[in-house]
This record gives C-alpha cells, sequence and structure tokens, in this order.
C-alpha cells in the first residue's frame, strides 16, 4: 500500500486533470447517447450546457439594457431594491425611457398641488394610506374589514415558497399594516407572525379539505375561529398565470410539515384539480360564499383572471336580483407570476390586467353594482405609476407577489420551478434557506410597502387629491398607437369609473374596522 501511495504521490497535478477529462471524454462517445453535443464535441460539449445554465443571468447583469428585459426589468428591480433597503432609489439626468412607446402611462398634474393641511394623518406619516373601501360593509358581515395599507401580500403558498420566506413577508406586513394572502396551500405557523392574513384557498382546498379531498366548511370554520389574525376568505377560481389549470406540487418539495399543514400524503405529487368540487354553477358559488361568510363572519371574496365575460354576467345579474355575493373581487391579469405553468398558460391564456380588468368591471358598473364590492388588483401593479392608473380605473388595493419576493432578496432567476431557487425563497432545500435572515428581509418588505405608499401619494398630491380613490380615467392618460397618438383611460376603454365616496383621510384613521395593528393600536 506505502509503494502505491508514493507512486500517486510522483504523479504530478497535470497528470490528473488529463486524467479526469479522459475519462469524461470516454464516458460522453462511448457511454451516453442523450445528449449529442457532447458526444460529438466531448469535454468541449459540457462548456456549452454550463453556459447555457447561466445564460438567463448573463443577460440580466452585463446584456439588456436597462428597460429590455421582462417580467420586470432593470430599473424596476433596481427600485425595489433601493426601496426595501432605504438607499438612494431616485435617477438622474432625466427618464432613459421612450415616453412615446405604446401604453405609455402619463398623470396629469394639477397646477396648484393637494397641501397636506397641518395635523393631518399624512403629516403624522407620510406612509398612511389604507384602502378607501370597508370589506363586506355593503353585506353586513359580522366582522367588517378595511385593509390599513393599499399595497398588500398576494397569494404564495408555503410550499411553494420557503418558512423563512413566508415568516419574512408576514412579519413585514405586520410592521407596515398591510395584509398577507396565504396562497392555496394552508395557513401555515409562519402565516401567523403578527400580520392581518386573507385565507385563501383554490380547488385542491388544503387547510380546509376532508378525508376525501373535498370542501369543508366545518374546518374553515374551526380554522377562522381559532386564527383572530384571518380577516378575510378568498376563493381562487383562477389565476392569470395558468387559468383553468390546477397546480402541481412535486414530492420532492412535500415535508412532513407542508403534508400536515395541506392534509395531503407524504411522498406523493400534490395534483390541484382544474375545477372545484364544492360547487359547479354560479348560483352554487354565492351559495357558497354566503355559508361562508354565515360561518365565519368574515368577508368572503373571489379571484379570477378574465376571459369570456357570460359567466361573470351571470354572476352580476344574480347579485342584482338577490342581494348576495361576494364582498371583493380580486382581478388577475394574464402577465401574472406563478411557481410553475406551462409556458402555453402562461403566454397566450387570460387577458393582461388592463384589458380584462375594463372589461370586468363595466360588467358591474353597467348593473350598479361597483360601489358594494372592494375590487383588488394583480399583476405586475406594484410601482406607484402603475398603481395610479389601476385606481383610476376602479381599484381600491392592490396585490403584489414577484415584487414582494425582490424586496426580500428575490432576484428573478427563474427558476421557481426547479426547487434550486439561489437565494432561498421559493425552495425547500433547507441550506438555500439559511441565506434569508427573516428580521431583516421582514425590514425590507416592510420599507418596500412604505416606499411604495409614499411615493403613491406624493403622485396623488401632484394631481391635486388626498387618497388615490380619487383618481378619476381622465387623469392618466397612455400612448395608443402611431395613428391615435394618446388619450384618457375614459376614452380608451369607454367608460368612467363610479366615484368612490371619501369624506378624507382622518375618517380612514377613526374607522373602527381598520386593520393593522400598527395603525389601529391594537398591538
Amino acid at each position: 500500500m506505502d509503494s502505491f501511495l508514493d507512486f500517486v504521490n510522483t504523479i504530478p497535478w497535470w497528470a490528473w486533470v488529463i486524467f479526469v477529462l479522459g475519462l469524461v471524454a470516454i464516458r460522453d462517445i462511448f457511454l451516453q447517447r442523450t445528449h449529442t453535443i457532447t458526444h460529438n464535441y466531448p469535454i468541449v460539449g459540457h462548456l456549452r450546457y454550463w453556459l447555457e445554465s447561466i445564460g438567463p443571468e448573463m443577460r440580466q447583469y452585463f446584456v439588456a439594457n436597462n428597460r429590455e428585459e421582462l417580467p420586470f426589468n432593470r430599473i424596476e428591480r433596481s427600485w425595489i431594491y433601493a426601496s426595501a433597503k432605504q438607499e438612494n432609489n431616485y435617477e438622474g439626468f432625466g427618464t432613459d425611457r421612450d415616453i412615446y412607446a405604446h401604453q405609455h402611462i402619463f398623470i396629469k398634474n394639477r397646477l396648484l398641488a393637494f397641501k397636506v393641511p397641518e395635523n393631518h394623518p399624512n403629516t403624522k406619516d407620510k406612509t398612511f394610506l389604507p384602502c378607501a373601501k370597508v370589506i363586506g360593509a355593503f353585506n353586513k358581515r359580522k366582522k367588517p374589514y378595511r385593509p390599513a395599507s393599499v399595497i398588500n401580500v398576494s397569494a404564495m403558498s408555503f410550499g411553494s415558497l420557503s418558512a423563512a420566506a413566508v415568516e419574512a413577508m408576514n412579519k413585514g406586513v405586520a410592521k407596515s399594516g398591510a395584509y398577507h394572502n396565504t396562497g392555496e396551500g394552508g395557513l401555515s405557523p409562519y402565516h401567523k407572525q403578527g400580520g392581518d392574513v386573507v385565507f385563501h384557498f383554490g380547488t385542491g382546498y388544503f387547510g380546509v379539505r376532508n378525508t376525501e379531498g373535498g370542501f369543508s366548511l366545518d374546518k374553515l370554520i374551526s380554522l377562522t375561529t381559532e386564527n383572530p389574525c384571518i380577516k378575510a376568505v378568498e376563493i381562487k377560481l383562477s389565476q392569470g398565470a395558468k387559468p383553468g389549470k390546477g397546480g402541481v406540487l412535486p414530492a420532492a418539495k412535500i415535508s412532513r410539515e407542508i403534508a400536515q399543514i395541506r392534509g395531503v400524503e407524504i411522498g406523493k405529487d400534490v395534483l390541484s384539480p382544474a375545477t372545484h368540487s364544492a360547487f359547479s354553477s354560479v348560483p352554487e358559488l354565492i351559495e357558497l360564499i354566503e355559508e361562508i361568510a354565515e360561518g365565519t363572519g368574515l368577508p368572503v371574496g373571489i379571484k379570477g383572471a378574465i376571459g369570456k365575460l357570460d359567466q361573470w354576467e351571470e354572476l352580476a345579474d344574480l347579485m342584482k336580483k338577490n342581494g348576495k355575493g361576494p364582498d371583493f373581487i380580486t382581478v388577475d391579469g394574464g402577465e401574472g407570476g406563478t411557481g410553475a405553468a406551462p409556458p402555453s398558460f402562461a403566454d397566450h391564456v387570460s387577458l393582461p390586467w388592463v384589458y380584462g380588468f375594463s372589461s370586468l368591471y363595466k360588467v358591474f358598473q353597467e348593473r350598479g353594482l361597483t360601489s358594494r364590492l372592494v375590487f383588488i388588483g394583480s399583476g405586475k401593479l406594484g410601482f406607484p405609476a402603475k398603481a395610479a392608473m389601476a385606481f383610476a380605473m376602479g381599484i381600491d388595493c392592490i396585490n403584489v407577489a414577484r415584487e414582494a419576493m425582490m424586496s426580500i432578496g428575490c432576484i428573478q432567476a427563474q427558476v421557481c420551478h426547479t426547487n434550486r431557487c439561489p437565494t432561498g425563497i421559493a425552495t425547500q432545500n433547507k441550506w438555500l434557506q439559511r441565506g434569508i435572515s427573516v428580521p431583516l428581509k421582514a425590514d425590507r418588505l416592510a420599507q418596500y410597502f412604505k416606499t411604495f405608499r409614499k411615493e403613491f401619494l406624493e403622485i396623488t398630491h401632484a394631481a391635486g387629491y388626498e387618497h388615490p380613490c380619487e383618481f378619476t380615467m381622465e387623469d392618466i392618460h397612455v400612448n395608443v398607437d402611431d395613428d391615435y397618438l394618446h388619450s384618457d383611460l375614459k376614452l380608451t376603454y369607454g367608460y368612467e369609473k363610479t366615484q368612490v365616496p371619501f369624506r378624507g383621510m382622518q375618517e380612514l384613521v377613526d374607522c373602527n374596522y381598520l386593520g393593522g395593528k400598527v395603525f389601529s393600536g391594537n398591538q
């Protein structure tokens, strides 16, 4: 043995390199037939696959220009990162955007901006910006809810996101007065860190399912009773990135904890059906909404991506006829995000947010129903100018998912579906999750929300208003096309939103239903 070790020690390092490369070449040529490139070009072919694997990152940081990337370009990401870190999020020298480009947004400022008076809530807190409507007020729910923030965390499940990411987000919303939508993965301990929660369920009924996999009202009532942090319930009908398709959580991502929370088996892929089993028609959906509202006392809403309008029209007609129905509607756009979706769905199924929402809003406006509903927008709206456009069109709150992820460190690696998220956010890999400092990331999400609200208020004041709910569609112009250069939203989409009753910010401060422990004094 000693003589063998002595012989090994005499071999120079470069000979070992040649030996290993030789083994790789033999394997490439004689043993594997899966990859043509490495078979025809042994050793060198591996370089091609390695470069391809880091291609998105290389283009993102070194090749693409500041405004070129999708889904979020470098300027958008940098603004979120800087806002979350309380760094300088300004830009110098003037805009580098093509302000004549299609769909560019212009907000019409007033000659004399709104002046915040002394003793005004925004004099004390420049980030205070609650929803102008109370969710559940019209239907006289037992526990109405006014979101204390117009920007909130959208539906993202524990399982799709890591425990550390969910915990950081919930602590962040607690610090900023926002709410945290659970996503359809059920209510986890990481959702119960002090923030308001909207419990969301889809076709899998995770967390509120019976032994057969169907919906259990008793379990939902028990869940909401035991967890007063739940302020509303949302039924997912569809989501923008994959409407009409159920989700998949691979067996590899299902830990014992996830299985217990979701009520599923370990070691098996979890498949969400494409359709609900608890209802199969619009009247049955309304009946379920009323049963949940009666049993829990909470406001109940629905979430959907917009395509065909016939069933939405049926819903609106029944709401007008019998005075029942959802308390809020979350409208997701086709540009919305997801942990995993087929490109055919993500690229082509459902309308983009502006087209979908404008079509839907008119359905309810024509029947005089907009005042009784709270409209929530979801789909790349986490920037003040886009939010101003959304509020002008009739939105009352916005939900953000990927923007919230970026505020806690997401780098848009676009590998959410692989369980190899390098930042530890969209993975169940314990080692990768260790990179998330929960207290630090909670502060950053809270700061992103506060910075967003501060800038959104500044834009609102520049337009002459106290609250964004006062925006009208004539306040926002967009570039249309080369022939008809630009137009306000009213002419572009063919309606004027119903004005929201608003009697001053102080009334929102004094509201008994105001959420957010930061603002309601229930700390």
